[in-house]
This record gives C-alpha cells, structure tokens and sequence, in this order.
C-alpha cells in the first residue's frame, strides 16, 4: 500500500521526491494493471508527475520531433508529423490498450516500464530516438538502443526522471511500418512484433532497420535482417530473406499467449508484413495502419 504522495509541480520538485525513493506516476496504466495483476505492489512511495504539462508538448526542432514523456498515445497517433515522418511509431501509438489506456498512458510510462512486448519501443529504437533524463546531479542523454536492460528494467538511476525523447526526422521518402500479432484482437500487448524503416536510393533500397518485438529479452534491432534488404529492390524475394534472418535471431519464449516455436514461425510472417508496407510506404503509397491479426486469425 501507498503510504507517501506528492504531486510535483516542477521537474526539480520530481527529482527530489525521487531522490528520497518516491517513485514517479502519471498516466499509470502499467503500474496498476501490474498491480492488479499480482506482478508488483505499488511502491511506498509516489511522486505525480501529471501536472507538469511541459512535458506533454509534440514540437519539431531542429531536424528532429520532440515528445514530451507525458504524451499521450493517442495524441502520438494522431500528430501530422508523426503520421507523416515517422508513421512506424504512429502504427504502434494507435493500437496500445484500450482508447482509455491510449488516452492516459504516457510515451515516457511506456519506455520506463521497459517490456519486450511495448508497442513504441521497436520504431523509437529505429528510429535512433534518444531519451534525456533528469537527476538529482543534472542532465544526461541516453539513446534508446542503450536504455532497455532487461524485462522491465533500464539503465536509468532509480532517482532519473525520462523527461523528453527526441526522435530524428527520416529524410523524405522513408517509409515505416510496425505491426503485431496478438492473442485476441482488443486491449491485447504484442505476441510477436515487427518495425521496418527503409529508404529508397535510384530503385534501391540504401537503408534498412528492422526491430523485433516480443523475441528476445529486449526489444532489438536485427543486422541481418537489414543487411539482406539492403541493396535490394525491397521485393518479395527480399522482403522473405530478411524476415527469415529477423526469426532467426530471435530469442522466444514459451508462456500463455504462445510456445517458441509458434513465435518463430510468426516472427517471420509479421516481420516480412511490416517490411512490405514499409517498402509501399517508400514509394508514396497510403498505407492503412495495418491490422493486428489475432493469434488464431489466418496469416499469410
């Protein structure tokens, strides 16, 4: 049970709240479903962050998108730009949880809780999106591909407070796609995930970043996978060479949702997905958010 609560008002106040073992809350969506759920009791201690609207601000700067920790998924997942330049991490923002998990958790919660399955984390990670962190000794900078540690942990100090992530700006004729698998088709986390950023150069593919979700103990990008797309015309052909290389590299494991060997079939089947759709995207093609087919939906 909570026996300590302090809304903050500022980014020092939170610092120093954490500095004393408060742990900081805000949309709270994880913290009390893994409550609920029996996973974790909720700490002692708890700093709200809820009223530090500078953190929900979405503001292009400088060649590069600003998200403030508190963003919400929903508003993630309906921003021009993100839409726009980053259409992967708007695909994962609009199927997080529920319309009310989208309404009220935050990007920040969502990296801080630091799970294999997160929706956001595999087109951050492409994305070479990088997080500031603020703590009781000042500022530091952390790029998400050195954030995730582990299932459910960072290497953010217990007393460093995710601030902002800033994300570059693709160059223009970038596409992106994530796409999932899920056990049901609502309020569902990810089986099996895929992200797939590509660009183009004279009918080539010149850039290729391919992460996986829900396969390893974190998510990860998967060199392989981009090396055989890259060079390529993003075909067919390729598209399945590289899916291959990403089920290759996974790292599954068997629990209620679906056994290692069922992940590394699929594995293949989303990533090739994501990849496809990234590669239509390229090419200037409207591309739907698409459909998170369900663990026994047909796949193909």
């Amino acid at each position: 049970m909570t026996s300590s609560y302090v809304a903050a008002t500022s980014v020092d106040e939170a610092v120093a709240a954490m500095a004393d073992g408060a742990r900081p809350v805000a949309g709270g969506t994880d913290l009390v479903v893994g409550a609920r759920q029996g996973k974790a009791p909720l700490p002692q201690s708890l700093v709200a962050i809820h009223r530090l609207d500078e953190l929900r601000s979405i503001e292009a700067m400088d060649g590069a998108l600003r998200l403030g920790a508190l963003a919400s998924h929903e508003d993630i997942a309906e921003s021009q730009v993100v839409c726009e330049r980053l259409t992967a991490l708007a695909d994962a923002s609009a199927i997080v949880g529920s319309h009310a998990t989208r309404a009220q958790g935050t990007l920040g919660g969502n990296l801080m809780n630091a799970s294999p399955a997160m929706e956001t984390g595999g087109p951050l990670l492409c994305f070479d999106a990088t997080v500031t962190l603020h703590g009781p000794n000042g500022v530091r900078w952390v790029a998400v591909a050195d954030l995730f540690a582990g299932p459910g942990q960072t290497t953010a100090h217990a007393d460093e407070l995710l601030t902002t992530v800033d994300v570059p700006l693709p160059p223009a004729g970038t596409g992106s796609c994530y796409v999932r698998l899920e056990y049901r088709q609502q309020m569902e986390i990810a089986v099996v995930g895929a992200t797939a950023v590509v660009a183009f150069d004279e009918g080539k593919v010149s850039e290729a970043r391919i992460a996986i979700t829900a396969l390893a103990p974190t998510i990860r990008r998967v060199p392989e996978a981009e090396a055989a797309l890259v060079g390529t015309d993003g075909g067919r052909t390729a598209a399945e060479a590289a899916a291959e290389a990403a089920a290759l590299a996974a790292e599954p494991i068997s629990d209620v949702r679906a056994s290692v060997s069922y992940r590394r079939a699929m594995a293949a089947v989303i990533t090739r997905r994501a990849i496809e759709a990234a590669v239509r995207r390229a090419w200037g093609e409207v591309v739907p958010v698409p459909a998170s087919p369900a663990l026994h939906g047909g796949l193909t």
